[in-house]
């Protein structure tokens, strides 16, 4: 939180170094592979655009470990300038503790949890997907334009569960909806939030979870809770297929965050891993990457300080207060190469991206949220139906 904004005294040795906290493991190994590859072809445009002050930009070599606080120390070894990560929002405390204390910024491509908004890192913490909780409007929305008039928000437990469920509350009687029930449950029991759900005859249901999504599918199907009535979290969208009763979420709409990568993206992507299979937190990792050296290239300082007082005003947001962080008349550009043309006209870039919008607010948190909304077929399957987009304080 509260993301630095005074201008710093240059102090970088001249090579901006990027490095990458890579961090998932088991079934979220995937994960890894897109954020990689979105980093290097965005190291490789920026130095064909000519580097941070004609020298290359350094991507530094990368390990995959859930130790997030030793990456850090080893990026910090490195004489790591910015560093991108990590993805799962549990592990971001560790490695921000470490890179704040070293004066290293950090923009995490995938941190979600709404408190860390508000965690302490001395202005140097940012990230380029947008808090869980600013998709409760969005949900909202869907069940206003499915017709309904009162809804039923069943949660599982912990942080996520709750925070989503209380804002969604909050979105659904700003946009004039009725919320009948709040049925809370722990994963695998979800039998008596279906039941209070189903006793409040509600128009349609929220279900905001994420390991217990399946069986609570499951329970508020036999509850009579099906199909069109259901709206569901980014967490509890999946390939769910068979492993549902037949038919059980024909009509269901659910969202993830993010946009579709464009096809030229996706291409370039394609170029530098021939290999890949997913791009989840691709754009946001390349966004991230291309911020933090339009920032050096503002700031005309590679130090870690200098890239995180620039990030707000290069990203086109505002510093605490409302005003723009930097005066000077700002130009949107949407590459390294135009950002860095814009700087050279004595303007202030203000990077739109691969995400979309950027705009960090104070606390270095995006406040522009894009989102892709899913619906099922009678196969239990999501496709791509729309987009949409919230205020990333979940306005």
């Amino acid at each position: 939180g509260s993301a630095r904004v005074a201008s710093a005294d240059a102090s970088g040795d001249g090579t901006l170094r990027i490095g990458l906290i890579l961090d998932n493991t088991g079934k979220q190994n995937f994960l890894n592979a897109s954020q990689l590859a979105a980093a290097k072809l965005a190291v490789k445009e920026i130095n064909a655009a000519g580097g941070h002050k004609g020298k290359p930009v350094e991507l530094l070599p990368e390990t995959i470990s859930t130790d997030t606080a030793a990456q850090a120390k080893a990026l910090v070894a490195a004489k790591a300038d910015v560093v991108i990560g990590p993805t799962d929002s549990s592990r971001a405390p560790a490695a921000v503790d470490v890179l704040a204390n070293a004066k290293v910024a950090v923009i995490s491509p995938a941190n979600t949890a709404a408190a860390l908004s508000n965690y302490k890192s001395g202005g140097y913490y940012f990230r380029t997907s947008a808090a869980d909780i600013a998709q409760a409007s969005v949900l909202a929305k869907l069940v206003k334009d499915g017709g309904a008039k009162t809804l039923a928000v069943v949660h599982e437990e912990g942080d996520y569960g709750t925070d989503v469920a209380a804002a969604v509350g909050a979105a659904a009687k700003q946009s004039g909806l009725e919320v009948v029930a709040d049925a809370q449950f722990t994963p695998g029991q979800a039998q008596q939030a279906a039941a209070a759900a189903k006793a409040a005859n509600p128009d349609a249901v929220v279900l905001v979870s994420r390991d217990g999504a399946q069986g609570a599918i499951a329970e508020l199907n036999n509850a009579g809770l099906a199909g069109k009535k259901l709206v569901l979290s980014d967490g509890a969208v999946n390939n769910y297929g068979s492993g549902l009763g037949a038919r059980a979420l024909e009509g269901a709409r659910g969202i993830l965050p993010g946009v579709f990568p464009s096809a030229t993206f996706q291409t370039d992507l394609v170029a530098v891993d021939p290999g890949l299979k997913d791009m989840v937190f691709a754009a946001e990792t390349y966004d991230a990457v291309v911020l933090a050296a339009v920032a050096a290239a503002a700031a005309e300082d590679d130090a870690g300080t200098s890239i995180a007082a620039s990030l707000v005003a290069v990203s086109g947001g505002t510093a605490a207060g409302g005003q723009p962080a930097d005066q000077r008349p700002s130009e949107s550009c949407t590459s390294y190469k135009a950002c860095a043309d814009v700087l050279r006209a004595g303007k202030r870039p203000d990077f739109d991206g691969q995400s979309g919008r950027i705009n960090f607010d104070s606390h270095g948190d995006i406040t522009e949220a894009n989102y892709m909304v899913y619906t099922y077929g009678g196969d239990n399957l999501p496709t791509v139906s729309g987009t949409e987009a919230a205020s990333s304080s979940g306005g």
